[in-house]
């Protein structure tokens, strides 16, 4: 089983929704909402 890692904290979900709007690639956007979606307390499998 992978070993859990931290969350920064100087970033919010706002903030990596906004970096996801303004990316010109697809799956760096996913991977940004993906992680906007823990920062609001969701589960990461």
């Amino acid at each position: 089983m992978p070993r859990a890692f931290a969350l920064r904290l100087d970033f919010s979900a706002t903030d990596l929704r906004r970096l996801a709007k303004r990316s010109k690639d697809a799956s760096q956007a996913r991977h940004l909402l993906a992680l906007a979606a823990i920062y609001d307390g969701g589960t990461r499998s």
